[in-house]
């Protein structure tokens, strides 16, 4: 019994923190979307994406989608042979392999207006260095997309049902 007493709690300590490690981002925010107003270079420079993180694709898909491409297609804006085509207006990818992946708009002349980005995912912190992928690399079905505000409100509520079942075991 005191052995249970000890190992659900760390369980679910450890299970609150590797949730904690995965960030999303809202690809082009703070001060865009996926549209044809955003520096999506610098954007995604200033970031440090790692495996387990997502990325979320907003815009209006009677105006623009997405396309997931090789480099090839990604530096001349190839649009014929799209490893992926996400086209809701609120797309989830979520990064599971170091590498980089190539995103493009497909509607016509978008991609060379500089709808493009480039994103190079790193290890993540908690886990071990995962085999480098191309383009092809396939993603599972993507969950529901929340905001980072939402991430860390649903962190928050986590932590207070961890303390009260470490109460109520105490």
């Amino acid at each position: 019994m005191a052995a249970t007493r000890t190992i659900l709690p760390a369980v679910a300590v450890m299970t609150v923190l590797s949730t904690a490690s995965a960030a999303i981002y809202n690809v082009g925010e703070p001060g865009g979307a996926w549209d044809l107003s955003t520096n999506y270079g610098t954007w995604a420079s200033s970031r440090k994406f790692q495996t387990s993180d997502q990325i979320v694709f907003k815009n209006s898909p009677q105006a623009h989608d997405v396309l997931e491409v090789s480099k090839a297609d990604y530096d001349s804006c190839t649009t014929a042979s799209p490893v992926t085509t996400l086209n809701s207006g609120n797309d989830v990818v979520t990064l599971i392999a170091t590498g980089t992946r190539y995103f493009i708009c497909g509607f016509p002349d978008h991609c060379a207006g500089g709808m493009k980005v480039k994103i190079d995912v790193m290890p993540g912190s908690s886990s071990s260095p995962a085999p480098a992928s191309g383009p092809n690399a396939s993603n599972a079905a993507p969950p529901t997309p929340v905001s980072a505000a939402t991430n860390v409100e649903a962190m928050g509520l986590g932590l207070v049902v961890l303390l009260a079942i470490a109460g109520l075991m105490a």
